[in-house]
């Protein structure tokens, strides 16, 4: 989907949600305790909340932003402070097999474990909490707000994306929790670079999680995102073996990681790993933040890697961020080819699954549709 056709869907779409009762203002940073942590020796504290397990002298924070040592103590900075309260249909995720048509009531604060060079979200995700305009809101207030506007507008899950979740984990389990207990599904959007001990804490309030995986070697995980690739894989395990409904999205970046023989080892490994049911995404990159000076991903680049999963084996291949109408957005049935959803950007125009089952040759349709 090219810019002018991306504004026109946010006409018709109830996106920038203001919070119920709540103003914006800068700042908000009223520090909480975090989880995940281990004190030192001279009052250092080490992070233990993702692999990155920062090492903090007295007034620092670790590299998400967010995390501070105060005397001696780790703290979080983000706790009930998202800089984005918003309304996005469900397939903006994107989760195209989680309760399709659907309204995700989707937060964020600033800060992110990871330092993408071309992160779309930059301008929240690469500041302090202290450089972006917050909300307070706590999770009570929070799930409020959603119950709000719940019934006008079909809200079925509260979604935890735009940045990095795990940097906000305290205040996405607190939030979860009572979610579930008024009957709101949890989804994140995630990159996945988290320590299992807090994964394994929020997955039984994870309903749905989609996971950029970003690269399939090291390398570039380094070069680009000052991460590392094993983590990453750790955790799509860990969520498929708890359950938790799982879609993949690989950014195809041109130059760095179109090659077709890096594409073909992941979708290897995917397969090996998670089996042909998980949904993956070959998304288009555009020129953004720090790399400006690449070219944009050519069309051709993400169907040949769609073609390349169905042939290999993949039962759901997509492409992103192409032309509204690319039939590459749409999900059809493997076992016999029919057309189930016919999407239009992020709006279904038709939909054939009453049930989780093909209605031409009745093959059970991988997902979740009620």
């Amino acid at each position: 989907m090219n810019r002018r056709d991306f504004l026109k869907t946010l006409l018709t779409l109830p996106f920038a949600l203001k919070a119920y009762g709540q103003k914006e203002s800068f700042g908000y940073v009223e520090p909480r305790i975090a989880l995940y942590w281990e004190k030192l020796p001279d009052k250092k504290v080490k992070c233990q909340n993702c692999p990155h397990q920062c090492i903090l002298d007295e007034g620092k924070r670790g590299l998400c932003r967010v995390r501070e040592n105060r005397d001696g103590s780790l703290y979080t900075l983000v706790y009930g402070n998202p800089c984005a309260v918003h309304l996005d249909p469900i397939e903006k995720k994107p989760l195209y097999h989680f309760l399709p048509g659907t309204i995700a009531f989707s937060i964020a604060t600033a800060g992110c474990n990871l330092r993408c060079k071309y992160c779309q979200n930059y301008t929240i995700s690469q500041v302090k909490p202290e450089y972006t305009r917050n909300y307070k809101l706590p999770p009570e207030d929070l799930i409020n707000n959603l119950l709000h506007y719940k019934k006008k507008y079909d809200i079925k899950t509260i979604a935890y994306t735009y940045t990095e979740p795990t940097i906000f984990i305290e205040y996405m389990i607190d939030s979860a929790v009572i979610a579930q207990r008024h009957g709101i599904r949890n989804i994140y959007h995630s990159a996945g670079y988290i320590k299992k001990k807090p994964l394994r804490e929020i997955i039984p309030y994870l309903d749905g999680a989609n996971v950029d995986l970003k690269f399939f070697t090291n390398e570039n995980y380094l070069n680009i995102s000052n991460a590392t690739l094993k983590p990453v894989l750790e955790t799509l395990k860990d969520l498929k073996e708890g359950g938790v409904w799982l879609e993949i999205t690989y950014l195809i970046v041109a130059t760095i990681n179109d090659g077709r023989e890096e594409i073909k080892e992941m979708i290897k490994w995917l397969l090996g790993n998670l089996g042909s049911d998980v949904p993956l995404h070959f998304s288009r990159f555009y020129p953004t933040y720090r790399l400006e000076n690449l070219p944009r991903t050519p069309l051709k680049t993400v169907e040949d890697a769609r073609n390349m999963a169905m042939e290999m084996g993949v039962h759901y291949a997509y492409v992103g961020n192409v032309p509204i109408d690319h039939p590459g957005t749409n999900t059809y049935c493997p076992g016999c080819g029919e057309l189930l959803i016919r999407r239009r950007g992020y709006s279904i125009i038709e939909s054939k699954i009453k049930t989780n089952k093909c209605p031409t040759c009745k093959k059970a349709i991988a997902g979740v549709w009620k």
